[in-house]
């Protein structure tokens, strides 16, 4: 009681003071400052959700809970010490069989779905999130035949590779597979999974039909590349919460993109009673971790984060994967695109460092300032053609590059998030008689340029990142070339992990192009700083860099 009303000291029944600021009663201070966000009513008796369990976990060690209830150490048990969960088989309806760390998260999601938990599967890219998956669905399914669907929401380009993998891993699974709004089809839901184990739909149309989605009764919710939903204030983030599911899973291999609050935002869905509130959990977690460094705080988010989430990467389990190399190409800009591009750096310059003392209000015209500057750095022709041709120097080693990868007998991805970008890639590939498959967001025939790429007709894949970034398998490649780097290294991970992956029997050779002296550079340490905030809060010890701010938005000016 004195600790929690803020008291130094407590008067002993012999007149004597005892001193509440002893070492050992710290940290029983800092959980109870924490804890006042768990009391659900003002009166009455402390609340706490079951899916705390690395809270009650440490209230317990410290002796300020003295009872504890058999249903919530049952649930827990699992959780804190995983030998609680039950070494049960991996379901013989499932045709693949797991490596070891897959069967290991495959028992990790079935007790979390026994128990009506929710988590994060938050394994490094390429190491088979979806037939774990297959597996605890494969599993549920024995268990209980007739209980209800599942629902899968995932983003559209990879709505169809669901279904092939349930067909290839799961073939006793019936899956409803819906591509189109209710009010196209002209039925209503419950038709459409009427006797279906898997029902799996779009991002965008989960959020068109979300009043439907939320009327009808699921087994579980499961969300692929769950950074769709890292946005709190968003439509697709509110649905994913309204959704009535005793079981939500979000698989992603980049559960915090940006900041930490990408985080809470997907533990918001799986395990709402863990930080209740964005408020206290800015208040309590993010701001001391993003901009003091507080390393106290980082280290008790992760113990508090970790009983939901399991994340494995490639170098824990995957040991006979073969090598990735990585190289960044710098390139010398042609002395005229040189002179353009110093020519608007100046202008955006000037323009932008006076708004930047309120980047909230103005972050629309910082963007498009970044934007161009970033375009500017590969080519001139997708910002200012009055100028004339002017040769990219981006292009001219590329082609470089991809005449020695093609003499070898190697196949290779090109990634970038412009496509005019890749426009003037292709044009420089027919004009060089080099064959390509292309892939960004408007290809109508995916599968057919997929194989066509697959089957080993064209050396060289054409992709644009927002189209390709995720839900692709391309093993056959071993080269990968990044054309424009941007501060998020998620994105760049993601395109990469399309060729290293299992599978991949080949040393994996990984190209960034940058543009020496250009904001290609500056965002480059950005780069780094972002992902130190990834690998610090999932991974290794340290502190923390701050989110995108002021600071780091001016440092790209500069």
């Amino acid at each position: 009681s004195a600790l929690s009303k803020g008291e130094t000291h407590i008067l002993l029944p012999d007149g004597a003071f005892f001193r509440l600021d002893a070492p050992d009663l710290l940290g029983l201070h800092r959980l109870i400052t924490e804890a006042r966000s768990l009391l659900d009513r003002p009166t009455g008796k402390l609340a706490i959700s079951k899916f705390q369990a690395g809270l009650w976990d440490e209230l317990t060690t410290l002796g300020g809970v003295e009872h504890q209830a058999a249903a919530w150490k049952k649930q827990i048990a699992g959780l804190l010490d995983s030998s609680g969960i039950d070494p049960v088989e991996v379901p013989d309806t499932l045709t693949a069989t797991l490596r070891p760390y897959q069967v290991d998260g495959f028992r990790w999601l079935n007790f979390l779905r026994q128990h009506s938990l929710g988590g994060i599967l938050a394994d490094d890219m390429g190491l088979g999130k979806t037939l774990q998956t297959l597996a605890m669905l494969c599993a549920a399914r024995q268990s209980n035949p007739a209980a209800p669907p599942f629902l899968i929401v995932a983003p559209t380009s990879v709505v169809s590779n669901w279904k092939s993998e349930v067909a290839k891993f799961a073939p006793t699974l019936h899956a409803a597979v819906i591509t189109d709004t209710l009010r196209r089809r002209r039925t209503d839901l419950a038709t459409l999974v009427d006797g279906a184990d898997i029902v799996v739909t779009s991002y965008a149309l989960f959020r068109l039909d979300n009043e439907a989605y939320s009327a009808v009764l699921w087994s579980g919710l499961v969300l692929d590349e769950a950074q769709f939903a890292k946005n709190h204030k968003s439509k697709v983030h509110q649905c994913a919460r309204a959704v009535d599911a005793p079981f939500k899973l979000a698989i992603t291999g980049t559960p915090m993109e940006n900041n930490l609050m990408e985080l809470w935002s997907l533990l918001a869905i799986t395990a709402p009673g863990l930080f209740p509130s964005p408020t206290t959990f800015t208040d309590i977690y993010r701001n001391p971790i993003e901009k003091e460094g507080d390393t106290e705080r980082l280290a008790q988010l992760r113990r508090r984060v970790k009983p939901l989430m399991v994340r494995r990467t490639k170098e824990q389990v995957a040991a006979d994967l073969p090598p990735k190399q990585e190289q960044i190409l710098e390139i010398e800009l042609h002395p005229s695109h040189r002179a353009i591009y110093e020519t608007h750096l100046q202008r955006e310059r000037q323009k932008i460092l006076g708004l930047l003392d309120d980047v909230d209000k103005n972050r629309f015209t910082i963007l498009q300032s970044l934007t161009l500057l970033r375009q500017l750095s590969l080519d001139v022709s997708l910002v200012d053609e009055e100028n004339g041709p002017v040769p990219s120097a981006k292009v001219d080693a590329l082609v470089e590059q991809l005449d020695d990868v093609i003499a070898g007998g190697h196949r290779a991805l090109i990634f970038s998030q412009f496509t005019g970008f890749l426009g003037s890639v292709r044009a420089r590939l027919d004009a060089e008689s080099i064959p390509y498959s292309y892939l960004d967001g408007s290809t109508r025939n995916r599968g057919q340029v997929l194989e066509e790429f697959k089957s080993g007709a064209m050396p060289v894949f054409l992709i644009s990142l927002k189209a390709g970034g995720f839900g692709l398998n391309l093993t056959e490649a071993d080269y990968c070339f990044i054309l424009d780097p941007w501060w998020n290294p998620a994105a760049e991970a993601q395109a990469v992990d399309r060729t290293h992956r299992i599978g991949q029997t080949r040393n994996v050779m990984v190209y960034r192009l940058i543009a020496k002296d250009t904001i290609e550079e500056k965002v480059m340490a950005l780069k780094a700083k972002k992902s130190a905030l990834f690998s610090n809060v999932m991974d290794a010890e340290g502190t923390l860099g701050t989110g995108l701010d002021a600071e780091d938005l001016r440092a790209l000016f500069e």
